[in-house]
């Protein structure tokens, strides 16, 4: 019991750090730009390129990544590492759809989804990137589902093994209730609330049938989204695309046969493809993120401290925000 308190407060204690080296961070950031070449440079400006496959530098591939929970703030507190960055990818996408020597885009997906408004940014931004006569492969990794897809949906050939996950097409919209824990240790709230449903999904109240019902018709709305976004994308119909749209999860060959995914294959496959696509033999390109630094060092405080507890810190970080709609798969 020692151990747990002693843990637990260790990982309080993070999280207030963490909290506060954001706002500190924030309040600092732009003192902090003015001296982005120096040493004590907070953010390195703009994505950079690196080739990674040399070729036309007239017709050029710039190939990209999401992997994991696909939410913004995630490259902004110290305890995110290395893992996918929202505000990250936006400017990668910005730059490409500026760039008239990149011919093509291939997109790794490997994501179980997130947040339905960072979802619905990237695929925007996709269709932006399509419009300026661009092709866009994805190429799906262990998992593609829910968000995951719904980004994957412009693209011109979406590529998948046999063992990915992907479809779980939905909405979801989860909140915590522990009123009865409350009340058994005794635990009294006060609200002092303008509206009648100011606070509603409150994790201290039962919900009502007339808060479900308006839940319901923000969850319906987004899910519509969805359907319209695979409709559009696969060209399917809007009663095609509900019959696969339940929320179930299927394997990439199951994907092929219901026309969620064109082709069975790994990223080399998708790559190899688009190339032959763009013709010229093209350059292929990454981008090194804008990462925030300290000392012109990336910040990755999971590197020396023990993953349980900053994976743990990290959540209770991310989602002080409170509940929210995702186009998530949740095992």
């Amino acid at each position: 019991m020692t151990k747990r308190l002693v843990a637990i407060g260790i990982a309080g204690g993070l999280l207030l750090i963490g909290i506060l080296i954001q706002s500190i961070g924030f309040l600092t950031s732009n003192t902090f730009s003015e001296t982005s070449q120096g040493m004590f440079s907070n953010k390195v400006e703009g994505p950079r390129e690196e080739i990674i496959e040399s070729g036309s530098s007239s017709k050029r591939i710039a190939r990209l990544s999401v992997e994991g929970t696909i939410m913004s703030g995630q490259g902004s507190n110290i305890f995110s590492g290395e893992g996918y960055n929202h505000e990250d990818l936006l400017e990668q996408l910005e730059v490409i759809k500026e760039d008239p020597t990149i011919k093509g885009v291939l997109l790794y997906v490997n994501s179980p989804g997130g947040g339905v408004f960072e979802s619905a940014e990237i695929h925007d931004k996709l269709k932006e990137i399509k419009e300026e006569n661009k092709q866009l492969y994805v190429s799906m990794g262990g998992m593609a589902a829910s968000g995951g897809y719904y980004i994957s949906t412009p693209a011109d050939q979406i590529f998948a093994s046999k063992e990915t996950f992907t479809g779980s097409l939905g909405v979801i919209m989860e909140s915590v209730n522990y009123e009865e824990l409350a009340e058994e240790y005794g635990v009294k709230f006060n609200t002092i609330k303008s509206g009648e449903f100011k606070d509603i999904m409150s994790p201290n109240k039962e919900m009502t049938e007339e808060d479900r019902e308006i839940l319901q018709t923000l969850v319906d709305e987004s899910y519509q989204g969805f359907v319209d976004v695979i409709s559009e994308g696969r060209d399917m119909t809007e009663d095609k695309v509900k019959d696969i749209a339940d929320g179930r999860i299927y394997s990439g060959q199951q994907a092929v046969e219901n026309g969620l995914v064109d082709t069975i294959g790994f990223e080399e496959d998708a790559l190899n493809a688009l190339k032959k696509e763009i013709g010229n033999n093209p350059e292929i390109i990454e981008y090194s993120p804008s990462g925030e630094r300290l000392f012109g060092i990336p910040i990755d405080v999971t590197s020396f401290l023990p993953n349980s507890e900053i994976k743990w810190v990290n959540k209770m970080i991310e989602k002080r925000q409170g509940p929210r709609m995702m186009y998530m798969y949740s095992e």
